[in-house]
């Protein structure tokens, strides 16, 4: 019999894998904070409750084989509780910690992992110190609760960061010296519990407003790189013995590559993998938190490029102008049901093309008609 799924948190990520789950006859439980979030309305059977609430989790992994997440913003020791008292959680509560800033940036560099130069700030006095060394500017992020560019913040000081953000040791903010970057890259594994892999084709991402709003596969870099990265991703992803996907987010500098942050979960860099590769991110996330083999993520196309569908400036709706992109040869269309508003993450697109420019060009062609804006310069 096919394992029975629970999902944290109800989001696109968790429609995505819902959608992936209905080919596995893989039967899920999400955890929705609110009927009406996108994968309420995949079928799945939805049980209501807060991630922070120790009590919902556990109803959830009561009702399951297996609990994994669309987001990480989930108490670890609660997990290590449920894992304590035999229900199985994946990735563990000692993976989801690697979601901390401060954890994963103090872990991989002991292990000699390429990181940035950075120090875990707890009270003011150490960003000052940390500015006079690196600056004249730095960039101090939030070590838990940071998404989409919010908690990330470029300083010269102190006075550049708001009240409500300063360090304490109870929020601390990891520091690092403001880069300059030749590119970032992301690379995707999929790792099942028997320690086997699946490693997709490293990715160019390109961020706008701290959103990672833009991906192109295969990444233009040489092959000695490409290489090299999916090398250090999987050697990353034994170290911390990541369960489903992990998205490794690298920095390309003069001086080689720099590990940035990892996220243990599918990840937004991975949304071409739908259309683009042989099996999508999400069903290999499920293959993997189900100890079953995992799919190939051979690309299935010469070039595969994936850009964001944001709420427009005027708050209309881009679902209202749907015809219109599906128009768009080679060009699929993914919303999520979302209300629309301003800048908000509404769906993605993804395009094919005999080139990652290409591409590109063709996911942007549909995204401009979805939302009537212009593509940035």
């Amino acid at each position: 019999m096919a394992p029975r799924v629970g999902i944290v948190g109800a989001g696109q990520l968790a429609q995505m894998m819902a959608q992936s789950a209905i080919s596995l006859a893989l039967e899920l439980v999400v955890l929705a904070e609110a009927d009406g979030e996108p994968a309420t309305r995949t079928g799945a059977e939805v049980l209501l409750g807060s991630a922070d609430d120790p009590d919902a989790l556990r109803r959830l992994a009561e009702r399951v084989d297996v609990v994994t997440f669309d987001h990480e913003q989930v108490d670890p020791a609660t997990l290590d509780a449920l894992d304590a008292d035999g229900h199985v959680v994946r990735p563990s509560g000692t993976v989801l910690r690697f979601s901390d800033k401060a954890h994963q940036r103090t872990h991989l560099g002991a292990a000699g992992f390429p990181v940035p130069a950075f120090a875990v700030a707890t009270d003011d006095a150490a960003v000052e110190a940390f500015v006079h060394a690196h600056g004249p500017r730095i960039v101090a992020k939030a070590a838990t609760g940071g998404y989409d560019g919010y908690g990330v913040f470029v300083i010269a000081g102190l006075d550049d960061l708001p009240a409500d953000a300063r360090p304490t040791i109870e929020r601390p903010l990891v520091l690092e010296p403001l880069l300059t970057l030749e590119r970032e890259l992301s690379v995707l594994i999929a790792r099942n519990p028997s320690g086997d892999h699946a490693t997709y084709a490293v990715v160019d991402t390109i961020q706008r407003d701290g959103i990672c709003n833009e991906t192109m596969a295969p990444a233009h870099i040489p092959a000695e790189l490409a290489d090299e990265a999916c090398a250090l991703a999987t050697a990353i992803a034994d170290e911390v013995g990541s369960t489903g996907m992990l998205a490794v987010e690298l920095f390309v500098t003069a001086d080689g590559l720099l590990v940035n942050e990892l996220a243990p979960r599918p990840h937004n860099s991975g949304h071409w993998t739908i259309e683009g590769a042989a099996t999508s991110q999400f069903e290999n996330h499920l293959r993997g938190v189900c100890d079953l083999p995992l799919g190939s993520a051979e690309l299935r196309a010469p070039a595969v490029a994936t850009v964001n569908v944001l709420g427009p400036a005027d708050g209309s709706d881009p679902r209202h102008r749907l015809a219109d992109a599906l128009a768009v040869r080679d060009a699929h269309v993914h919303l999520y049901g979302k209300g629309a508003r301003p800048g908000r993450k509404l769906g993605h697109v993804t395009a094919t093309a005999a080139d990652p420019d290409a591409a590109l060009d063709r996911a942007w062609q549909a995204v401009e008609r979805l939302t009537g804006e212009t593509r940035p310069s």
